[in-house]
Protein backbone atom coordinates (compact mmCIF):
# COMPACT_ATOMS: atom_id res chain seq x y z
CA UNK A 1 0.00 0.00 0.00
CA UNK A 2 1.38 3.40 -1.17
CA UNK A 3 2.17 5.30 2.46
CA UNK A 4 3.41 8.47 1.10
CA UNK A 5 1.51 10.53 -1.07
CA UNK A 6 2.45 14.23 -2.44
CA UNK A 7 0.62 16.81 -3.92
CA UNK A 8 0.75 20.79 -4.28
CA UNK A 9 -2.81 22.22 -2.64
CA UNK A 10 -3.05 26.34 -1.87
CA UNK A 11 -0.11 26.82 -2.16
CA UNK A 12 1.60 24.07 -0.01
CA UNK A 13 3.19 21.09 -0.67
CA UNK A 14 1.03 18.44 1.32
CA UNK A 15 2.38 15.29 2.16
CA UNK A 16 -0.15 12.39 2.82
CA UNK A 17 0.88 9.98 5.46
CA UNK A 18 -0.85 6.56 6.19
CA UNK A 19 0.13 2.94 7.88
CA UNK A 20 2.62 2.90 10.54
CA UNK A 21 5.94 4.48 10.08
CA UNK A 22 8.53 2.56 12.50
CA UNK A 23 12.40 1.80 12.04
CA UNK A 24 11.50 -0.92 9.65
CA UNK A 25 10.09 1.76 7.17
CA UNK A 26 11.39 5.12 8.61
CA UNK A 27 14.12 5.68 6.03
CA UNK A 28 12.40 4.58 2.79
CA UNK A 29 9.46 6.75 3.37
CA UNK A 30 12.02 9.36 4.50
CA UNK A 31 13.30 9.35 0.86
CA UNK A 32 9.89 9.65 -0.79
CA UNK A 33 9.06 12.69 1.13
CA UNK A 34 12.36 14.21 -0.10
CA UNK A 35 11.33 13.07 -3.58
CA UNK A 36 8.20 14.75 -3.51
CA UNK A 37 9.88 18.40 -1.70
CA UNK A 38 12.53 18.25 -4.26
CA UNK A 39 10.27 19.51 -6.67
CA UNK A 40 8.42 22.10 -4.52
CA UNK A 41 11.30 23.62 -2.18
CA UNK A 42 9.95 26.78 -2.59
CA UNK A 43 6.52 25.74 -0.90
CA UNK A 44 5.63 25.62 2.51
CA UNK A 45 5.25 21.90 3.86
CA UNK A 46 2.20 19.99 5.44
CA UNK A 47 2.39 16.53 6.70
CA UNK A 48 -1.70 15.41 6.69
CA UNK A 49 -1.58 12.36 9.11
CA UNK A 50 -5.12 11.34 8.68
CA UNK A 51 -4.03 7.81 7.76
CA UNK A 52 -1.33 7.61 9.80
CA UNK A 53 -1.91 4.91 12.55
CA UNK A 54 1.11 4.58 14.51
CA UNK A 55 5.06 6.25 14.82
CA UNK A 56 7.81 5.07 16.76
CA UNK A 57 10.78 7.54 17.48
CA UNK A 58 12.21 6.75 14.14
CA UNK A 59 9.68 8.03 12.27
CA UNK A 60 9.66 11.25 15.08
CA UNK A 61 13.26 11.81 13.97
CA UNK A 62 12.37 11.61 10.33
CA UNK A 63 9.67 14.85 11.59
CA UNK A 64 12.40 16.55 13.10
CA UNK A 65 14.97 16.48 10.51
CA UNK A 66 12.39 18.09 7.80
CA UNK A 67 11.32 20.69 10.08
CA UNK A 68 15.12 21.35 9.70
CA UNK A 69 14.61 22.36 6.91
CA UNK A 70 10.73 23.38 6.72
CA UNK A 71 10.79 25.27 10.14
CA UNK A 72 6.96 26.45 9.38
CA UNK A 73 6.48 22.80 8.60
CA UNK A 74 3.14 22.10 10.24
CA UNK A 75 1.02 18.91 11.02
CA UNK A 76 -2.63 17.89 10.80
CA UNK A 77 -5.34 15.46 10.88
CA UNK A 78 -3.75 13.85 13.55
CA UNK A 79 -5.84 10.98 15.08
CA UNK A 80 -5.95 10.77 19.19
CA UNK A 81 -3.73 7.84 19.58
CA UNK A 82 -0.62 9.81 17.23
CA UNK A 83 -1.71 13.35 18.86
CA UNK A 84 -0.97 11.49 22.01
CA UNK A 85 2.57 10.78 21.01
CA UNK A 86 3.02 14.26 19.64
CA UNK A 87 2.24 15.42 22.51
CA UNK A 88 3.86 13.25 25.31
CA UNK A 89 7.45 14.27 23.23
CA UNK A 90 6.65 17.68 23.01
CA UNK A 91 5.88 17.92 18.97
CA UNK A 92 2.56 19.99 19.93
CA UNK A 93 4.53 22.35 21.15
CA UNK A 94 7.50 22.82 18.76
CA UNK A 95 4.84 22.93 15.82
CA UNK A 96 1.33 23.19 14.90
CA UNK A 97 -0.42 19.89 15.30
CA UNK A 98 -4.13 19.69 14.46
CA UNK A 99 -5.85 16.56 15.70
CA UNK A 100 -8.25 15.16 13.44
CA UNK A 101 -12.09 16.00 14.02
CA UNK A 102 -14.97 13.31 14.02
CA UNK A 103 -17.42 13.97 11.19
CA UNK A 104 -21.16 15.03 11.63
CA UNK A 105 -23.96 15.05 9.69
CA UNK A 106 -26.91 17.23 9.34
CA UNK A 107 -29.07 15.89 6.73
CA UNK A 108 -32.16 16.53 7.94
CA UNK A 109 -31.39 17.61 10.76
CA UNK A 110 -33.98 20.10 12.84
CA UNK A 111 -32.82 23.60 12.80
CA UNK A 112 -33.13 24.95 15.92
CA UNK A 113 -31.51 28.63 16.30
CA UNK A 114 -29.22 30.81 14.00
CA UNK A 115 -27.34 33.99 14.73
CA UNK A 116 -24.73 35.72 12.41
CA UNK A 117 -21.99 33.19 13.09
CA UNK A 118 -23.64 29.69 12.42
CA UNK A 119 -26.63 27.67 12.35
CA UNK A 120 -27.58 25.34 15.41
CA UNK A 121 -29.10 21.52 14.25
CA UNK A 122 -30.22 19.23 16.81
CA UNK A 123 -28.17 16.04 15.74
CA UNK A 124 -30.35 13.17 18.22
CA UNK A 125 -32.06 13.79 21.60
CA UNK A 126 -29.20 15.08 23.79
CA UNK A 127 -27.28 16.97 21.44
CA UNK A 128 -26.84 20.02 19.12
CA UNK A 129 -24.09 21.27 17.02
CA UNK A 130 -23.31 24.94 16.35
CA UNK A 131 -21.96 25.20 12.50
CA UNK A 132 -20.22 27.82 11.56
CA UNK A 133 -20.93 30.02 8.26
CA UNK A 134 -16.92 30.46 8.53
CA UNK A 135 -15.44 27.45 6.79
CA UNK A 136 -12.11 28.52 8.61
CA UNK A 137 -14.20 28.63 11.61
CA UNK A 138 -11.68 27.21 14.33
CA UNK A 139 -10.69 30.59 15.88
CA UNK A 140 -14.16 31.53 16.17
CA UNK A 141 -14.87 28.03 17.67
CA UNK A 142 -12.43 28.30 20.57
CA UNK A 143 -13.08 32.14 21.27
CA UNK A 144 -17.04 30.98 21.95
CA UNK A 145 -15.53 28.33 23.82
CA UNK A 146 -13.57 30.45 26.25
CA UNK A 147 -16.29 33.14 26.46
CA UNK A 148 -19.25 30.61 26.83
CA UNK A 149 -16.99 29.11 29.82
CA UNK A 150 -16.43 32.60 31.14
CA UNK A 151 -20.29 33.50 31.56
CA UNK A 152 -20.71 29.94 33.27
CA UNK A 153 -18.29 31.18 35.67
CA UNK A 154 -20.05 34.40 36.17
CA UNK A 155 -23.24 32.56 37.04
CA UNK A 156 -24.89 32.41 33.56
CA UNK A 157 -26.68 29.22 32.80
CA UNK A 158 -25.63 28.07 29.19
CA UNK A 159 -24.20 24.84 27.43
CA UNK A 160 -20.52 23.97 27.04
CA UNK A 161 -19.50 22.56 23.96
CA UNK A 162 -17.67 19.55 24.34
CA UNK A 163 -16.41 18.83 21.07
CA UNK A 164 -15.05 20.22 17.58
CA UNK A 165 -16.21 17.87 15.10
CA UNK A 166 -15.70 18.41 10.72
CA UNK A 167 -19.70 19.16 9.24
CA UNK A 168 -18.91 19.30 5.45
CA UNK A 169 -16.43 21.68 4.49
CA UNK A 170 -16.88 23.60 7.95
CA UNK A 171 -16.62 23.12 11.51
CA UNK A 172 -18.88 22.97 14.03
CA UNK A 173 -19.33 22.68 18.30
CA UNK A 174 -20.93 19.99 19.66
CA UNK A 175 -23.20 20.63 23.03
CA UNK A 176 -24.97 18.79 25.18
CA UNK A 177 -28.89 20.02 25.35
CA UNK A 178 -30.80 17.41 27.14
CA UNK A 179 -34.14 17.42 25.27
CA UNK A 180 -34.21 20.77 24.74
CA UNK A 181 -36.96 23.31 23.21
CA UNK A 182 -36.60 27.00 22.22
CA UNK A 183 -38.89 29.84 23.04
CA UNK A 184 -39.24 30.11 19.46
CA UNK A 185 -40.72 26.68 19.38
CA UNK A 186 -42.70 27.09 22.51
CA UNK A 187 -44.48 30.57 21.34
CA UNK A 188 -45.09 28.67 17.86
CA UNK A 189 -46.95 25.29 19.32
CA UNK A 190 -47.88 26.54 22.63
CA UNK A 191 -49.06 30.11 22.33
CA UNK A 192 -51.04 29.61 25.60
CA UNK A 193 -47.44 29.37 27.35
CA UNK A 194 -46.38 32.99 26.08
CA UNK A 195 -46.96 34.86 29.78
CA UNK A 196 -44.61 32.17 30.47
CA UNK A 197 -42.00 32.97 28.04
CA UNK A 198 -42.14 36.33 29.01
CA UNK A 199 -41.02 35.76 32.37
CA UNK A 200 -38.64 33.19 31.96
CA UNK A 201 -36.95 35.32 29.37
CA UNK A 202 -36.88 38.33 31.22
CA UNK A 203 -35.65 36.69 34.14
CA UNK A 204 -32.58 35.34 32.56
CA UNK A 205 -32.31 38.83 30.58
CA UNK A 206 -31.60 41.03 33.70
CA UNK A 207 -29.58 38.00 35.13
CA UNK A 208 -27.05 38.73 32.24
CA UNK A 209 -27.70 42.76 32.51
CA UNK A 210 -26.90 42.51 36.27
CA UNK A 211 -23.57 40.35 35.61
CA UNK A 212 -20.37 42.23 35.88
CA UNK A 213 -17.82 41.22 33.86
CA UNK A 214 -13.82 41.64 34.45
CA UNK A 215 -12.21 44.34 32.46
CA UNK A 216 -10.71 42.93 29.04
CA UNK A 217 -12.56 39.72 29.22
CA UNK A 218 -15.08 40.61 26.00
CA UNK A 219 -15.37 43.33 23.69
CA UNK A 220 -17.29 46.69 24.13
CA UNK A 221 -20.98 47.01 22.27
CA UNK A 222 -20.11 50.55 22.26
CA UNK A 223 -17.38 50.37 20.73
CA UNK A 224 -18.93 48.42 17.17
CA UNK A 225 -22.01 50.91 17.70
CA UNK A 226 -19.29 53.70 17.07
CA UNK A 227 -18.43 52.17 13.99
CA UNK A 228 -21.87 51.96 12.98
CA UNK A 229 -22.38 55.38 13.76
CA UNK A 230 -19.01 56.36 11.51
CA UNK A 231 -20.54 54.52 8.60
CA UNK A 232 -23.88 56.25 8.73
CA UNK A 233 -22.15 59.76 8.20
CA UNK A 234 -21.63 59.09 4.26
CA UNK A 235 -25.47 57.87 4.04
CA UNK A 236 -26.89 60.46 6.70
CA UNK A 237 -27.96 64.27 6.02
CA UNK A 238 -24.98 66.08 7.68
CA UNK A 239 -26.89 66.77 11.11
CA UNK A 240 -28.51 63.82 11.69
CA UNK A 241 -25.27 61.71 11.30
CA UNK A 242 -23.38 64.63 13.40
CA UNK A 243 -26.09 64.29 15.97
CA UNK A 244 -26.28 60.16 15.87
CA UNK A 245 -22.11 59.67 16.45
CA UNK A 246 -22.73 62.29 19.61
CA UNK A 247 -25.28 60.39 20.97
CA UNK A 248 -23.71 56.85 20.72
CA UNK A 249 -20.12 58.78 21.99
CA UNK A 250 -22.33 59.81 25.29
CA UNK A 251 -23.16 56.62 26.62
CA UNK A 252 -20.90 55.36 29.19
CA UNK A 253 -18.29 52.82 29.60
CA UNK A 254 -20.64 49.55 31.02
CA UNK A 255 -19.00 46.92 32.08
CA UNK A 256 -22.24 44.79 32.45
CA UNK A 257 -22.84 41.83 29.83
CA UNK A 258 -24.95 41.84 26.91
CA UNK A 259 -25.93 38.65 24.94
CA UNK A 260 -25.40 40.80 21.85
CA UNK A 261 -28.30 38.18 20.13
CA UNK A 262 -30.63 37.60 22.48
CA UNK A 263 -33.78 36.02 20.83
CA UNK A 264 -36.25 33.17 21.20
CA UNK A 265 -34.22 30.92 19.15
CA UNK A 266 -31.07 31.03 21.32
CA UNK A 267 -32.82 30.89 24.61
CA UNK A 268 -33.65 26.77 25.39
CA UNK A 269 -35.68 24.98 28.10
CA UNK A 270 -34.10 21.95 28.87
CA UNK A 271 -35.06 19.50 31.90
CA UNK A 272 -36.91 22.24 33.43
CA UNK A 273 -33.59 24.59 33.39
CA UNK A 274 -33.52 27.39 30.75
CA UNK A 275 -30.02 27.58 29.16
CA UNK A 276 -28.69 30.57 27.10
CA UNK A 277 -26.68 29.80 23.51
CA UNK A 278 -25.08 30.80 20.98
CA UNK A 279 -22.48 32.79 23.07
CA UNK A 280 -19.77 33.99 20.15
CA UNK A 281 -22.22 37.78 20.09
CA UNK A 282 -21.63 38.20 24.00
CA UNK A 283 -20.15 41.81 24.81
CA UNK A 284 -20.14 44.86 27.53
CA UNK A 285 -22.25 47.75 27.24
CA UNK A 286 -25.35 49.57 27.86
CA UNK A 287 -28.62 47.66 27.56
CA UNK A 288 -29.73 50.28 24.67
CA UNK A 289 -27.31 47.66 22.79
CA UNK A 290 -29.01 44.63 23.51
CA UNK A 291 -32.40 45.57 23.08
CA UNK A 292 -31.66 47.43 19.84
CA UNK A 293 -30.83 43.39 18.34
CA UNK A 294 -34.28 42.40 20.15
CA UNK A 295 -36.32 44.93 18.28
CA UNK A 296 -34.42 43.66 14.99
CA UNK A 297 -34.97 40.03 15.87
CA UNK A 298 -38.66 40.58 16.16
CA UNK A 299 -39.58 43.56 14.10
CA UNK A 300 -36.96 45.50 12.24
CA UNK A 301 -35.61 42.70 9.82
CA UNK A 302 -39.05 42.28 8.89
CA UNK A 303 -40.58 45.40 8.32
CA UNK A 304 -40.77 45.03 4.49
CA UNK A 305 -41.11 41.25 4.67
CA UNK A 306 -43.69 40.54 7.58
CA UNK A 307 -43.77 36.82 6.56
CA UNK A 308 -40.25 36.27 6.62
CA UNK A 309 -40.09 35.77 10.65
CA UNK A 310 -42.31 32.22 10.05
CA UNK A 311 -38.67 30.81 8.53
CA UNK A 312 -36.48 32.69 10.96
CA UNK A 313 -38.15 32.34 14.45
CA UNK A 314 -40.80 29.68 13.59
CA UNK A 315 -43.96 32.11 14.47
CA UNK A 316 -45.96 34.93 12.76
CA UNK A 317 -45.23 38.96 13.17
CA UNK A 318 -48.31 39.38 15.31
CA UNK A 319 -46.86 36.97 17.85
CA UNK A 320 -43.59 38.84 17.40
CA UNK A 321 -44.72 42.46 17.96
CA UNK A 322 -47.08 40.91 21.13
CA UNK A 323 -44.10 39.28 22.71
CA UNK A 324 -41.60 42.25 22.35
CA UNK A 325 -44.10 44.50 23.63
CA UNK A 326 -44.67 42.08 26.92
CA UNK A 327 -40.77 41.78 26.91
CA UNK A 328 -40.16 45.48 26.97
CA UNK A 329 -43.11 45.82 29.63
CA UNK A 330 -41.82 43.25 31.87
CA UNK A 331 -38.20 44.44 31.47
CA UNK A 332 -39.05 47.97 32.40
CA UNK A 333 -41.28 46.76 34.88
CA UNK A 334 -44.11 49.36 34.30
CA UNK A 335 -47.68 49.83 32.25
CA UNK A 336 -46.57 53.19 31.16
CA UNK A 337 -47.19 52.94 27.13
CA UNK A 338 -45.33 56.03 27.03
CA UNK A 339 -42.02 54.91 28.43
CA UNK A 340 -42.31 51.98 26.62
CA UNK A 341 -41.94 53.59 23.72
CA UNK A 342 -39.54 56.18 24.50
CA UNK A 343 -37.42 52.84 25.55
CA UNK A 344 -38.43 51.15 22.37
CA UNK A 345 -38.00 54.54 20.24
CA UNK A 346 -33.95 54.54 21.51
CA UNK A 347 -33.63 50.77 20.81
CA UNK A 348 -35.11 51.95 17.17
CA UNK A 349 -32.44 54.00 16.38
CA UNK A 350 -29.39 51.82 16.97
CA UNK A 351 -31.22 48.81 15.08
CA UNK A 352 -32.51 51.10 12.35
CA UNK A 353 -28.38 52.30 12.21
CA UNK A 354 -27.22 48.26 12.34
CA UNK A 355 -29.74 47.56 9.36
CA UNK A 356 -29.05 50.17 7.16
CA UNK A 357 -25.07 49.93 7.45
CA UNK A 358 -25.60 45.81 6.66
CA UNK A 359 -28.35 46.12 3.56
CA UNK A 360 -25.63 49.15 2.35
CA UNK A 361 -22.50 46.40 3.43
CA UNK A 362 -24.67 43.29 1.32
CA UNK A 363 -25.10 45.14 -1.71
CA UNK A 364 -28.78 46.79 -0.60
CA UNK A 365 -28.01 50.29 -3.21
CA UNK A 366 -28.26 48.27 -6.04
CA UNK A 367 -31.47 46.90 -6.14
CA UNK A 368 -34.55 48.93 -6.37
CA UNK A 369 -36.39 46.49 -3.48
CA UNK A 370 -33.22 47.07 -1.76
CA UNK A 371 -32.98 50.99 -2.04
CA UNK A 372 -36.62 51.18 -0.98
CA UNK A 373 -35.91 49.30 2.21
CA UNK A 374 -32.87 51.64 3.06
CA UNK A 375 -34.89 54.67 2.45
CA UNK A 376 -37.72 53.17 4.35
CA UNK A 377 -34.94 52.80 7.47
CA UNK A 378 -33.77 55.95 7.09
CA UNK A 379 -36.79 58.02 7.61
CA UNK A 380 -37.84 55.99 10.28
CA UNK A 381 -34.33 56.90 11.64
CA UNK A 382 -34.14 60.51 10.87
CA UNK A 383 -37.99 60.89 12.11
CA UNK A 384 -36.18 59.64 15.15
CA UNK A 385 -33.17 61.60 15.65
CA UNK A 386 -35.54 65.00 15.23
CA UNK A 387 -37.49 63.64 18.54
CA UNK A 388 -34.98 62.12 20.82
CA UNK A 389 -31.43 63.46 22.36
CA UNK A 390 -30.10 60.88 24.65
CA UNK A 391 -29.81 57.07 23.90
CA UNK A 392 -29.72 56.47 27.61
CA UNK A 393 -33.30 55.67 29.76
Amino acid sequence: MEQVRGEVKNDQMVISLSGHVDSNNSAQIETEIMDCIAENENLDLVLDIEDLTYISSAGLRVILRLRKNNPELCIKNACSEVYEILDMTGFTQMMQVDKAYRVVSIEGAEIIGQGANGTIYRIDRDNVVKVYNNPDALDEIQNEREVARLALILGIPTAISYDVVRVGESYGSVFELLNATSFSKILATEPERMDWCVTEYVELLKKIHETIVPEGKLPDMKETVLSWATFMQDHLPEEYGKKLLQMVQDVPKDDHMIHGDYHTKNVELTENEVLLIDMDTLAVGHPVFELASMFNAFSGFFESNPEGILSFQGFDIDTAHTFWHKVLKAYLETDDEDRIREVEDKARIIGYTRLIRRSIRRSGLESEAGRAEIEHWINELTGLLDQTDTLLF
